[in-house]
């Protein structure tokens, strides 16, 4: 798969659960085994917005070219899902949360996207890198 089609996968995965943990936060919240309430169903629904906002960046700028930003974008990402995975894991241990039925996909998720996105990172070369392999291959050397 290449990088722009991951980042349109990413984007719909995204804008999808953003969009049910924003309109449907005790639903979601209910699938993790967490007892719906006031603060929770505040938690989930800014957590919608921000996984919206992930979203919408990871389609923008799923077309665009190798560059020190896109890296640093794919790297930031790679963090956040790596920093993501142990929470639940986490509060399933200490009974925060209470269905493995909830967390697992989840879990999976995060360590694909963590891998893919630091795939992708890595495919980009440093500019000086890049523009010295091209030079190497020129025909007119």
């Amino acid at each position: 798969m290449n990088r722009k089609t991951f980042l349109s996968l990413v984007s719909v995965i995204a804008m999808s659960v953003g969009t049910v943990a924003l309109l449907l936060p005790t639903a979601l919240l209910a699938s993790k085994g967490v007892a719906p309430n006031p603060a929770a169903n505040v938690w989930a629904r800014e957590m919608g917005v921000a996984l919206i906002a992930i979203a919408t960046v990871a389609f923008l700028v799923k077309g665009h070219p190798d560059s020190p930003t896109m890296k640093a974008f794919l790297i930031g990402n790679a963090v956040l899902q790596l920093g993501l995975l142990p929470i639940e894991i986490a509060a399933l241990a200490n009974g925060t949360l209470t269905k493995l039925s909830g967390i697992f996909p989840n879990s999976v998720l995060h360590i694909a996207l963590a891998a893919a996105f630091a795939y992708y990172a890595m495919q980009i070369r440093p500019a000086s890198e890049a523009a010295r392999g091209s030079r190497m291959s020129s025909p007119e050397d």
